[in-house]
């Protein structure tokens, strides 16, 4: 029976000796009666968790940052640091160049902690997130390369930087940022509907000066696929100059008056080649109108040197 109790009692103090080898930073606390291990612990008042957290931020220490910003929120929910403890996570993420991730944790505050003074902020930092994503999604950096095995859509990101502050300078730059992304994707229509909606949603800004442009932008490319319906051309080309006029920015003109030149080709090809078809019908009066319209309106292109020679070629043929 003595045997049986020293072993009992052998496998108590091994279990007891792996016990403190394994949680070796137990220590007691009189005020709380218990034994603690500081490693998961929270400090007395939010205040004080909040101060640690910020020293492992200082110190690049972003994970051990996030984990005690996790503990006070955890610990103190309604407590006035807790919004900015939400934000320090937020801003952890973004210096580990988790950006979508540091977008969602931001995000957390705006919907958690609506009163928050740092709602402007978070704004700022999400409308820069977010163009830092649209590069990245459109291969303009190495950005993408950081985001690997996470989806993420910078449409989402602009539209929620629109619904959190919808009368700041960010919400028509998101909106022109969403127009943009929809182009490049070449999603003409879809496209043309955001800078519409920019248009009307925000008719004083910068932007949407520039969403006309885009307009007109939108529309020649869309013509491209259209090479004997000339109402989208004309209609593109018709926009284009009166965005032209209208912002006689000189960077903005140039672009204009370069999309101008080529829907004036388009148009002159477009004749030319109607009155080409009315001539294979040996319909050469229908074609020599046609070769006129070329010669007559559309001197500065190519076009219309070609025309004159047909007009020449085919004097005489009813």
């Amino acid at each position: 029976m003595i045997k049986k109790y020293i072993k009992i009692l052998l496998l108590i103090l091994i279990t007891l000796s792996q016990t403190v080898t394994s949680h070796a930073f137990w220590v007691w606390t009189p005020e709380t009666n218990k034994w603690v291990n500081p490693k998961y612990s929270v400090k007395d008042t939010p205040s004080q968790q909040l101060a640690y957290a910020i020293e492992f931020f200082q110190a690049k220490g972003y994970e051990d940052a996030i984990k005690e910003c996790r503990k006070l929120i955890k610990h103190y929910p309604k407590a006035m640091e807790a919004p900015e403890a939400q934000y320090y996570i937020g801003k952890s993420r973004e210096e580990q160049k988790r950006l979508y991730e540091a977008f969602k944790e931001y995000q957390l505050v705006i919907e958690k902690y609506p009163f928050s003074e740092r709602s402007g902020e978070i704004v700022e930092a999400q409308y820069n997130l977010g163009v830092k994503l649209l590069d990245g999604a459109l291969g303009k950096s190495g950005i993408k390369d950081l985001m690997l095995g996470r989806d993420y859509d910078p449409v989402e990101i602009f539209q929620t930087v629109i619904k959190n502050s919808p009368y700041s300078k960010y919400a028509p730059a998101s909106q022109y940022k969403i127009g943009l992304y929809l182009l490049e994707k070449k999603l003409f229509q879809e496209s043309r509907d955001e800078f519409e909606k920019l248009i009307n949603d925000y008719p004083e800004s910068e932007e949407a000066k520039l969403a006309k442009y885009q307009i007109a932008l939108v529309d020649t490319k869309r013509s491209t696929d259209a090479a004997y319906d000339q109402k989208i051309t004309s209609h593109a080309l018709r926009e284009l100059e009166e965005a032209s006029q209208s912002y006689p920015d000189a960077e903005f003109s140039k672009a204009a008056k370069d999309n101008i030149s080529q829907l004036r080709e388009k148009e002159a090809e477009s004749n030319f080649m109607i009155a080409k078809y009315y001539e294979k019908q040996k319909k050469y009066e229908s074609a020599k109108i046609y070769y006129q319209i070329v010669v007559d309106d559309y001197t500065d292109t190519e076009w219309a040197a070609k025309a004159l020679e047909r007009i020449k070629e085919n004097a005489g043929k009813k």
